[in-house]
């Protein structure tokens, strides 16, 4: 039997026998039945968690959140990969500032569970996902997630609409691959893909050339709204599709200086960022309609948050409220 298949196996027998401490069933009995779990993106609190793994892990337990979404590079993606975390401003640090802060999967899932979280999604790199997989899917199931999930296609790769032709094909054979080792694939948007070339949308054109059992979707709220797009009008358009989902708010609505195409224009808009409910997104409009066609797990993320321990309770209040 393949090894990573029977990870998968082992790990749906262990979350069926689990037995929960007492008083946790109570603990989120205030959750609303719309949403009874809600996650955080860790991009979300990167250098808490470069401090203190496990304290910011307790933390995020106690705000309410019931599971989490690691981003990478991780111990076994490539160099260039490893290197391409050094684009943000991140401060130097002899802790890793990504992946699974020097801890393997078994480790990782251990600790979810002392602390009563979950994992049900990974970010990481393109390289890693055409290169990796099998190592990739061996820790995605080691700590209990099932999504492997591409957060941005690099820029040079998709300069074109002939560049996005191929993505789609790429995505087919990643989305192929991830099946075979017992995980899933899902593509997460950001601002670019959304405006015309040639007078094709590429982000449609890749959305339409893949294969639905094999390519699933992540929308991200709020790039897709800096995109000038609606997210509801999107998850009609495509139902079925999106799986996963990233809850940020907008303070104003402010669109990309360009086609949201550069590095630069994302982090321009950073600041523009704010807790679920202080913005101007319908947030629980967009819920409805996610989980009315099949989004499965939904992430507060608020990139590299400006004191998180407040702005990260904030929007789990106001989304459980």
């Amino acid at each position: 039997m393949n090894r990573n298949l029977f990870l998968k196996q082992m790990a749906l027998l262990s979350a069926g026998a689990t037995i929960f401490p007492p008083g946790a069933l109570a603990k989120h009995s205030y959750f609303k039945e719309l949403l009874p779990e809600v996650g955080i993106q860790l991009f979300s609190l990167p250098l808490l968690l470069n401090q203190n793994f496990e304290k910011s892990i307790s933390m995020i337990s106690k705000m309410g959140y019931t599971y989490i979404e690691f981003f990478g590079p991780y111990y076994f993606s490539s160099q260039s990969a490893k290197d391409s975390i050094k684009s943000y401003p991140f401060p130097e640090s002899n802790n890793p500032i990504s992946g699974f802060y020097g801890k393997k999967g078994l480790e990782i899932k251990k600790i979810l569970n002392d602390y009563n979280l979950k994992s049900p999604s990974l970010h990481t790199d393109l390289e890693t996902l055409e290169k990796y997989m099998g190592e990739l899917a061996h820790a995605t199931l080691e700590c209990g997630a099932e999504y492997v999930v591409l957060p941005a296609i690099p820029p040079d790769q998709r300069t074109s609409i002939d560049d996005y032709k191929r993505i789609a094909d790429r995505f087919n054979k990643i989305g192929l691959s991830a099946k075979k080792e017992g995980v899933s694939f899902a593509y997460h948007n950001h601002g670019y893909g959304f405006a015309k070339k040639d007078g094709i949308i590429p982000t449609e054109y890749v959305f339409e050339n893949t294969d639905p059992n094999l390519v699933f979707l992540q929308m991200d709220i709020f790039w897709t709204l800096a995109a000038g797009k609606d997210p509801i009008g999107l998850l009609n358009k495509y139902p079925d599709r999106y799986k996963l989902m990233h809850l940020k708010d907008m303070k104003e609505n402010i669109l990309f200086d360009g086609d949201g195409e550069s590095f630069n224009e994302w982090i321009t808009l950073f600041p523009n960022m704010t807790s679920c409910g202080k913005g101007i997104a319908d947030i629980k409009g967009i819920i409805n309609k996610a989980k009315e066609v099949g989004v499965k797990h939904f992430y507060v993320e608020q990139d590299m948050a400006q004191n998180p321990e407040i702005v990260l309770q904030e929007s789990f209040d106001f989304i459980t409220s």
